[in-house]
C-alpha cells in the first residue's frame, strides 16, 4: 500500500490541486468550467475545519478532472466517489489520483449524476450554473436534489444572484443552510463566444445540512 501524503497546511494542499489539469476539450453543452485550485482549496479547507472530511466518505458530482475528489482524499477522508457524464475528464481525474498517490481510496464513475445510487457522509459539487439554458435546463436543480438524497451534509456552488431562489429550493427539500462562502470565480477563454480572455462572476458556495 502506498503512503499516503499528509496534508498539513490550505498552502500545501493548494500547491498540490494546482498540478490537476482543467478539461482538455471543454464541452459547451456541459458548461465545463474547471474550479481554480486557490478556491478548491479553501472550500475543501474549509470542510475540513467543519469535520465534513476526514474519515468521512465524500462523494464529488459533477467531479471533473478529479479537483475536489482528490482533494478531499488528500485530507484524510476515509472513501471518495467522484462521478462525472464525461469520460475523458474521467480518465483525466483518475490519471491525477494515481500520480498523486490517492488512487487506493477514490472511485471515478462515468455516468450521469442522476442515475448514481449511494450514499455518504459530505457531498462537494460545483454544478452547471445554468447559462447554457437551453442545453442545461434546470441542470442545478437536478444536482440539489441529487447531493441531498446523498448526503447529510454538501457543499454547493451557485452564481450569487441565485442565491435567493437555490436557498428556498435547498430548504423545499428539508435542507438548512449553515454557512455560505463567497468567491470571484474566473473563467477563462474557453469557448469560441467568448471576447474576453478572462472574465470573473461572483458565487456563493453553501453548506447546506439534511434535516
Amino acid at each position: 500500500m502506498s503512503k499516503m501524503l499528509t496534508i498539513t497546511k490550505k498552502r500545501h494542499l493548494e500547491m498540490i490541486l494546482q498540478q490537476i489539469p482543467p478539461h482538455k476539450s471543454p464541452k459547451i453543452h456541459l458548461e465545463q468550467y474547471t474550479t481554480h485550485s486557490n478556491i478548491a482549496s479553501d472550500i475543501l479547507w474549509n470542510a475540513y475545519s467543519l469535520c465534513d472530511i476526514e474519515n468521512m466518505k465524500v462523494v464529488d458530482l459533477g467531479c471533473g478532472t478529479g479537483i475536489f475528489a482528490i482533494g478531499a482524499a488528500l485530507l484524510g477522508a476515509r472513501e471518495v466517489i467522484g462521478v462525472d457524464i464525461d469520460p475523458d475528464a474521467i480518465e483525466v481525474a483518475k490519471q491525477q489520483a494515481s500520480k498523486i498517490g490517492v488512487n487506493e481510496i477514490t472511485e471515478f464513475i462515468s455516468g450521469d449524476v442522476q442515475d448514481f445510487v449511494g450514499s455518504a457522509d459530505t457531498v462537494i459539487q460545483n454544478p452547471p450554473f445554468g447559462a447554457q439554458k437551453a442545453k442545461r435546463k434546470e441542470a442545478d436543480r437536478i444536482f440539489m436534489k441529487k447531493a441531498i438524497e446523498t448526503a447529510p451534509v454538501l457543499y454547493s456552488f451557485h452564481i450569487k444572484e441565485t442565491q435567493e431562489f437555490v436557498e428556498n429550493f435547498f430548504s423545499s427539500l428539508n435542507g438548512e443552510i449553515t454557512h455560505k462562502f463567497y468567491y470571484s470565480f474566473p473563467i477563462p477563454r474557453v469557448y469560441h463566444f467568448h471576447e474576453k480572455e478572462k472574465i470573473n462572476i461572483d458565487v456563493v458556495v453553501l453548506r447546506v445540512e439534511r434535516f
